[in-house]
């Protein structure tokens, strides 16, 4: 038995408890705080953390958007998805006061029609003049009519454009939310999502595999070089990643210096061999700085695999995938393990016991 590394989550609700400490702190559950209270739960941005832990329960809403400001930049504050959906509801509500009119409009002159109609169907009211006054009362009414319905049209068609302007912004918004900032593959938020997807189809999950990846001896190479260069190290282990996988495989930095990719339509075996490819791209890539000389290699990675339909759902494949990983890391490290019945972590004690 060897001692696991501890402080991992056991793949718990996070949105619940992000929210849960929000109102617990006092801190308004709007969109933008809740951003910053994410990132600080999972804790890949340390500074982040230690700005709303020094703020406490006394948190207010200026200070946690300038805490925002300095984060997230235009897309915290004073810009926002917020911001966007305002302008959505403003030309919405815009929109619908036109059709409102349009609908009035014709409404009055349908009125109008059958008026004239009575008018000219009046036997005792019978006569040119009568008709010859209707015909002129129509054309009015129809001129008028067309007029104001064609600037209407005209009205809807701009604020159409304004509205699909509006979502295209909207959308970059929500994908630069579901993006990690420092690797720009997707971010624990939007492997959540994804994750939990798995098990809204059963032949989706029947051929779904997950895969953690972890640094090894990352802390080490933080001490040794700093953080800066921790960083690029980080982005590149993303990039090696994303560059050995399909353009439409799913790939997340899920915290620190873990990563993971949702595989579709792969059986274990392929699974095995993506991972395994995965594992030996990164260690061939030189890791050195082209200016000073300096060595920051070799990097490798270790890898937990599961399928999912060895679990119950979203949360059991993520521990079992986790489980997984940790028999590579106390196995040796970089290598690929595959999650078999009989490796469990003892909670108790924060090892992991592997049963052949």
């Amino acid at each position: 038995m060897a001692q696991a590394k501890t402080g991992r989550s056991q793949a718990p609700d996070i949105a619940a408890q992000v929210t849960f400490a929000m109102r617990v702190m006092g801190v308004s559950p709007i969109p933008r705080n809740y951003e910053l209270y994410y990132e600080a739960y999972l804790g890949s941005n340390p500074k982040l953390t230690q700005e709303l832990a020094a703020l406490g329960s006394k948190a207010t809403q200026e200070e946690l958007d300038l805490i925002g400001a300095r984060h997230f930049g235009h897309i915290h504050y004073p810009a926002g998805v917020e911001r966007v959906h305002a302008h959505l509801a403003k030309h919405l509500n815009e929109l619908v006061a036109m059709m409102k009119q349009e609908q009035f409009a014709l409404e009055n002159y349908t009125k109008l029609l059958d008026e004239t109609s009575a008018k000219i169907n009046n036997k005792g009211q019978a006569g040119v003049e009568i008709l010859r006054q209707a015909v002129a009362i129509l054309s009015s009414a129809t001129s008028e009519t067309i007029s104001e319905g064609r600037e209407r049209a005209e009205n809807v068609s701009q604020k159409s454009v304004e509205m699909e302007a509006i979502r295209q912004e909207l959308d970059e918004y929500k994908r630069i939310a579901n993006t990690d900032s420092l690797t720009r593959l997707a971010n624990r938020r939007a492997f959540d999502e994804r994750l939990a997807a798995v098990y809204n189809s059963e032949q989706l999950r029947s051929f779904t595999s997950l895969l953690i990846a972890d640094i090894d001896h990352f802390k080490k190479i933080n001490d040794s070089f700093g953080h800066p260069i921790g960083d690029k190290i980080l982005a590149t282990v993303g990039n090696v990643i994303r560059s050995t996988l399909r353009r439409d495989t799913f790939v997340a930095r899920t915290g620190g210096e873990e990563f993971a990719v949702i595989l579709t339509d792969a059986s274990p075996d392929e699974s095995f061999q993506v991972a395994e490819r995965i594992r030996s791209a990164l260690a061939a890539t030189p890791f050195k700085n082209s200016k000073t000389g300096a060595n920051y290699g070799p990097i490798t990675l270790s890898i937990g695999l599961c399928q999912a339909s060895a679990a119950e759902d979203s949360v059991d494949l993520y521990n079992k995938a986790d489980i997984a990983l940790y028999c590579a890391k106390n196995t040796g490290r970089n290598r690929t393990t595959i999650f078999e019945d009989g490796m469990k972590k003892d909670g108790r004690r924060g090892w992991l016991i592997y049963r052949k």
